[in-house]
């Protein structure tokens, strides 16, 4: 039956996955956490598009010297967000998201000291820095309210609680 000519947005993202150094669970577990945030990050948000985004996981080591020669921050961080293109909330995707980056050794840390599965706080941090390459940011309190609220939904879309409960 015609639908009128109109054709359904659709939104496709290719994702390239890389464990480079640290303690992880295993790739097919990885590929899963990963394909789930940015699906319910992407279908949060209403992207429409064909894009790619790469998600490395490494360690602390790395991510500190990243973290040092991009933000001048000599110090581990959990995740880091590299944009390919600049990114105006609500525009169609651009052809490649970007980079994302997790350390294993602060992630796992975090994880255990908010008493949080390993897997819920993985997923909201690619959550988290999938939004950023999205244009969303956390500098001023409004922008941080609103960018907590789409981690919240896209979170409960994934049956994950509350990460700031």
């Amino acid at each position: 039956m015609p639908t009128g000519g109109r054709k359904a947005a659709t939104t496709e993202v290719a994702i390239d996955l890389t464990v480079e150094a640290g303690e992880w669970p295993g790739e097919a577990e990885l590929d899963r956490l990963v394909r789930g945030a940015v699906d319910a990050t992407l279908a949060q948000c209403g992207a429409t598009g064909e894009s790619e985004v790469s998600i490395v996981f490494t360690d602390d080591a790395h991510i500190r010297a990243l973290n040092a020669g991009w933000r001048k921050k000599d110090k581990p961080t959990n995740v880091l967000s590299f944009p390919a293109f600049p990114s105006r909330i609500g525009s169609p995707l651009p052809p490649m998201l970007g980079d994302i980056v997790l350390a294993s050794e602060t992630v796992a840390g975090e994880a255990e000291a908010e008493g949080k599965p390993l897997a819920h706080h993985i997923s909201h941090l690619l959550v988290h820095g999938l939004l950023h390459l999205l244009g969303h940011d956390h500098e001023v309190d409004e922008e941080a309210e609103a960018m907590e609220a789409l981690e919240r939904a896209a979170l409960a879309r994934l049956a994950i609680p509350d990460p700031y409960a």
